[in-house]
Parts: C-alpha cells; sequence; structure tokens
C-alpha cells in the first residue's frame, strides 16, 4: 500500500464546497487536529471566478456537473432541464452570482418548530455574524470582522436605480437591508465581494488555512463510498487519476458534497431506503428512508425586455472597445461592470399572501444575454426581470441510477406538482409586468422581447410557466435534519444509526430559504464545526433584546 493509500486524518471532509471549505478551515484551526478535504473537482483558478462581472462565465469550462432532470409533471422539455452542481474548489459561492441573501428570520424559526432544534433564528444569527465582514453594516445583525466580504455593488448602473424607482411606484417599500430582518420591499442586494474581487468560502477560508501544516487539500479526487465497520464510519474510498484510493478518519468523517451528491455518497454506502437499495444489490448499513427525499429548489422565469435606441445597458460591453474601457475602470477604481456582479438590484413581495411572509423574490440585471441562456433582443440593448417563487410546496427526490459510483444519480424534482406553486409563480409573472410598466421606467423600454406574448387567463399563463420556467439551482433539503423517522440526521448533523459521520451542507435543510441558498451553507459550515469541536456560540444579551431573536 502506497503512502496515499495509508493517509488518515483526524476529519476527513468529503466536499470542497461553501460548507466544506469551512469546515476543514476552521477545524484545522485546532492545532492538535490533522484535516483532509476531498474535492472532486478542480482548485478554483479560473480567473472568471475572481471578478464578480464574469460571474457567468463561471458556468463554462467545466465548473459545473449538470445532471438531466426527469419531470413528472406530462410536458416535453428541453435538453436545457438540467440541475447544476459547483464542480471546483469553493463549490456555489465560487460560481454563483454572489448575491448574499439569508432568508427570513422566520424560515430557521420553522426549521426549530420542524425538529431542527437549536437551529432558530437566534441560534444561527451568531454564525451569519461571524462569517461576515460588512462593508456597510456594523449592528446586531451584521459582523465587521470575519472571513467574508460582504458589501453592496461598487458600481450600480442608472437603469438599476430608476428600476427600483419603479418598484416603490408599485407600491413597494424600500429596504436598506434585505438581511436585517425586514425582507418585504425593494433595495439594492448586498453581494459577497470585498476589495473589487468573489470572496468565496475557497479564498476566504480556505486558502489562508492551507498555510497551516495540519490541513491537506485533494482536488480531482472523486469520493466511491464512505468506509465503515458495522455501523461506524472509518474513512472514504475514493478515486483520483483512475486510481482508487482510502483515507481514514480517527475521529469523524464529515460529508458536505452538496444536495445531490451527499444522498448519492450515502446510499452508495449503504445508508438509504433499504428496499431501493436492495434494488442495486447494496449492503444495507442504516435503512434511512429520508435519504434523498425532501428535493426543494426555487423554479424562476425572466421578462426580457428590449431597450430604447440611446438607452444605455451592461449589453454595450461585450463590444471590444467597451470591453477595454471596463478593463481600465476596473484596473484604475475597481468600478464599472467588471465590479459589478451585473444583479445589483432587487424585491422580496407578498403578492396577495399579505399575511404570510414574502414569498416572491425579483433580480433586476442591466442587460440581456448576460447570464447563459437568456436570450438576446433585437438592437442588442436589453434589461432582464428575473422573478422565482422561494417557499415551494412540491418535494422531488434523488435516486440512484445504479451502484456505480460513475453513473450520475436519478432527480426527480417535481417542479410545482402543487398548484399553490402554480398560482405563486403565475402572481409573480404578473407583479413583475407590473413593475416594469411604471412611470420611472417606462421610457427606457421599447417592448417585452420574452416572452412577449398576452394571456387569455391566468390558467393558460400557469400552464406557460410550468412549460417554461427553470431551476434556479437553488436545491436543498434530502438529508433533512430533524427528529423523526423521515430525517437523516439529527441536529447535531449526527447521521442516524451511524456512529463518526456527520452531513453539513444544504441538504440538511429542513425547508428551503427564502432566498438564495448560499448564505445560509455558509452559515451551516460555520455552526457544524462548532458542533463538532463541542462549541457554541450565542448572541450577546444586549443583541437578543435589541433584534427581538
Amino acid at each position: 500500500m502506497n503512502k496515499l493509500r495509508s493517509m488518515s486524518a483526524t476529519y476527513v471532509v468529503v466536499g470542497g464546497g461553501t460548507s466544506g471549505c469551512i469546515i476543514a478551515a476552521r477545524l484545522s484551526e485546532d492545532p492538535c487536529a490533522t484535516v483532509i478535504l476531498l474535492e472532486e473537482g478542480p482548485r478554483d483558478s479560473s480567473p472568471y471566478i475572481r471578478f464578480p462581472g464574469t460571474y457567468y462565465k463561471t458556468a463554462q469550462g467545466g465548473l459545473l456537473k449538470r445532471y438531466r432532470w426527469e419531470s413528472t409533471i406530462g410536458y416535453e422539455r428541453d435538453e436545457n432541464d438540467t440541475m447544476a452542481q459547483a464542480s471546483v474548489l469553493g463549490g456555489g459561492s465560487s460560481v454563483n452570482g454572489m448575491v448574499y441573501v439569508r432568508g427570513n428570520p422566520q424560515d430557521y424559526d420553522t426549521w426549530e418548530a420542524s425538529g431542527a432544534h437549536g437551529w432558530a433564528f437566534r441560534d444561527v444569527l451568531p454564525y451569519f455574524r461571524r462569517a461576515e465582514s460588512n462593508a456597510n453594516f456594523s449592528n446586531e445583525y451584521h459582523g465587521t470582522v470575519g472571513p467574508v466580504g460582504i458589501s453592496f455593488p461598487a458600481s450600480v448602473h442608472p437603469l438599476t436605480r430608476k428600476w427600483l424607482q419603479a418598484c416603490q411606484q408599485s407600491g413597494l417599500q424600500y429596504v436598506p437591508d434585505f438581511n436585517g430582518g425586514a425582507q418585504d420591499g425593494c433595495g439594492l442586494y448586498q453581494v459577497a465581494v470585498k476589495d473589487g474581487l468573489r470572496s468565496s468560502s475557497a479564498s476566504a477560508y480556505l486558502r489562508p488555512a492551507e498555510k497551516r501544516g495540519n490541513l491537506t487539500v485533494l482536488v480531482g479526487a472523486k469520493a466511491l463510498r464512505i468506509l465503515l465497520d458495522k455501523d461506524r464510519a472509518v474513512g472514504v474510498e475514493y478515486v483520483v487519476a483512475g486510481e482508487k484510493k482510502q483515507v481514514f478518519a480517527e475521529q469523524e468523517v464529515i460529508v458536505s458534497s452538496g444536495t445531490i451528491n451527499t444522498p448519492k455518497l450515502l446510499m452508495l454506502s449503504g445508508i438509504g431506503h433499504a428496499p431501493l437499495l436492495e434494488r442495486h444489490d447494496i449492503k444495507i448499513h442504516a435503512d434511512l428512508p429520508g435519504v434523498g427525499r425532501n428535493l426543494q429548489d426555487h423554479l424562476e422565469m425572466s421578462l426580457v425586455y428590449q431597450m430604447k435606441a440611446g438607452s444605455d445597458s451592461y449589453d454595450k460591453f461585450k463590444k471590444l472597445h467597451w470591453k477595454a474601457w471596463a478593463a481600465l475602470q476596473y484596473a484604475v477604481a475597481r468600478s464599472g461592470p467588471i465590479a459589478s456582479n451585473l444583479i445589483e438590484g432587487g424585491a422580496f413581495c407578498r403578492g396577495s399572501q399579505t399575511d404570510l411572509p414574502p414569498d416572491l423574490q425579483y433580480f433586476f440585471i442591466v442587460g440581456a444575454g448576460v447570464e447563459e441562456g437568456t436570450e438576446s433582443v433585437p438592437g442588442g440593448t436589453g434589461c432582464t426581470l428575473n422573478f422565482e417563487h422561494v417557499q415551494p410546496h412540491s418535494r422531488g427526490q434523488v435516486l440512484l441510477r445504479s451502484s456505480n459510483p460513475a453513473d450520475p444519480p436519478r432527480i426527480v424534482p417535481n417542479y410545482m406538482v402543487e398548484q399553490h406553486d402554480v398560482d405563486r409563480l403565475t402572481e409573480g409573472f404578473l407583479i413583475g409586468r407590473e413593475i416594469m410598466s411604471q412611470p420611472a421606467i417606462r421610457p427606457y423600454i421599447e417592448r417585452e422581447h420574452y416572452p412577449g406574448k398576452q394571456f387569455e387567463s391566468r390558467t393558460e399563463l400557469g400552464e406557460y410557466l410550468r412549460k417554461n420556467a427553470r431551476a434556479a439551482l437553488h436545491p436543498v433539503g434530502t438529508c433533512r435534519m430533524g427528529s423523526d423517522a423521515l430525517s437523516v440526521v439529527d441536529p447535531e448533523l449526527r447521521v442516524r444509526g451511524i456512529e463518526n459521520l456527520r452531513v453539513a451542507d444544504a441538504s440538511v435543510m429542513p425547508r428551503i430559504p427564502s432566498g438564495n441558498t448560499n448564505a445560509a451553507c455558509t452559515m451551516i459550515g460555520e455552526k457544524a464545526a462548532d458542533i463538532i469541536r463541542g462549541r457554541r456560540l450565542s448572541l450577546p444579551t444586549s443583541v437578543l433584546t435589541e433584534s427581538g431573536a
């Protein structure tokens, strides 16, 4: 057995995504511990990762792993129906749009009410605060000395400000801080950017931690199965450069492979619903029916507009001379489109559900075609309003296709099987059109390019959305945390029935947050590391009183 085959560490972390990088880095703060992190993808060395304005390029060059998902709603879908997961060090934090939204405080209180004791908003707020180095706020909701840089966009296009005025004309209030306790309204998004560069978990946590001698990061290492000795996890079998190897954990294995790959790895290791695993001749180590179930995601739709001749948008920077000007702006002042994530303004609203937290989210983009898959407009100058329903009722699942780790999993998201979700996305569409018709932005709009059609009824519109809405790529929930028979991990993130094995990533969320999910994954990484080390971070009494937590 060669040296690599006999490697061992105090902790083995499987998956170098948002949560995994944080856990590995935090655990390595203990000089008496050794940590090995396995990541299937490459290092985060692509230049497109670093600059906010080129985030849409991260969907190219092999940084995403795409899985075709299976529709159960009876419609013919197209080849773009894929569930993508980041395959690069830093995971989603290295490839996403950098929008930093924690969700509604009630989201986390719902977690606790569902059995995830110790995960109410008052419990998770200290970890959100600890993670942040916020350039704009210093109060009971925000921290200023954490690893992750959080700031407002360095450059805000004038049309974004006009759109925010249009939101207010449609009846929304202006919200200065979507992470300050109240979401309902419009405002500028904060982004995970520091000094004009993306602030990912790889750059903010892992890179400094790698200077320590007790942390080893192995990239290009695909986990095949968890090594089990009866009901105890002892290590991980993985393959790198075509060769199978093993690494052993003296204390714990922590799986942070994401909502799709974490349940897949558990099932391949004999942890899952026994009848389903037996179909693939997999030896059962723990019969956990909840593995792979409870899949949730946001479904989104776009309204794309052609702008009037002479109107300005980021689309002009597709031309070579404007690209040169953008590069100069960024080099001299860290401003301009390269310093912007292009998603500068947004909104949350309740619509007709006035007695519930906001469940419709909007993203305004000063351009058309700046996101992969978005259509270009006649004349080449446009803008886009993306919207999504952030509290879906529909639930899907992740299943094995076979016992071969090389085979992709079966993903059945069941998008909009619940009529509630169709109704809410329909209302989101109509509210979006209403905002785009307001006096503040109307002078800049030539026409609606996409979908560019009128619908005779809400029913017709709902059917259109069923066929054309797309995954927002915020999957969560497939290894749900709780205390009932369908929970996979307990509130300490321990896999039920297996010793020395935890799961810590988006898959443990009982319910999807009301907004972009990466901030919640950051919090999970921070809190998981403390749980593993037997620590607890709490808010000062003064903060609890001020925040109402």
